[in-house]
C-alpha cells in the first residue's frame, strides 16, 4: 500500500496532459500583487484541475496558482483541513 501511495505522487503524467502546459507559465506565475484571473480561467476549464490540486497540496507548493487556487487560497484550504483533523 505505501509504495502505491509514492507511485502516485510521484506521477505527473497528468501535467502533460494540463491546460497550463500549452499556455505558458506567466499567467500562473504572476507578479506580486497581480491579477490570477486569467489562470483561474484557464483551470476552470481543465480536466488535470483535481490532480493539480492534489499534487499543489501535497507537495506544499507556496507560488503560483494550481488547480485553479492561488497561495492565499491554498492556505486557507490547509489550515481548514488541519482543523477538521484536529
Amino acid at each position: 500500500m505505501h509504495n502505491d501511495t509514492i507511485a502516485a505522487a510521484t506521477d505527473l503524467s497528468w501535467q502533460e496532459q494540463a491546460l497550463c502546459a500549452q499556455t505558458g507559465s506567466d499567467f500562473f506565475f504572476p507578479e506580486p500583487g497581480s491579477s490570477v484571473r486569467e489562470a483561474k480561467q484557464i483551470c476552470g476549464l481543465c480536466e488535470m484541475r483535481s490532480a493539480c490540486l492534489a499534487y499543489a497540496l501535497s507537495n506544499d507548493e507556496r507560488f503560483g496558482v494550481w488547480g485553479g487556487l492561488s497561495e492565499k487560497e491554498r492556505l486557507g484550504l490547509r489550515r481548514a483541513q488541519q482543523w477538521d483533523d484536529a
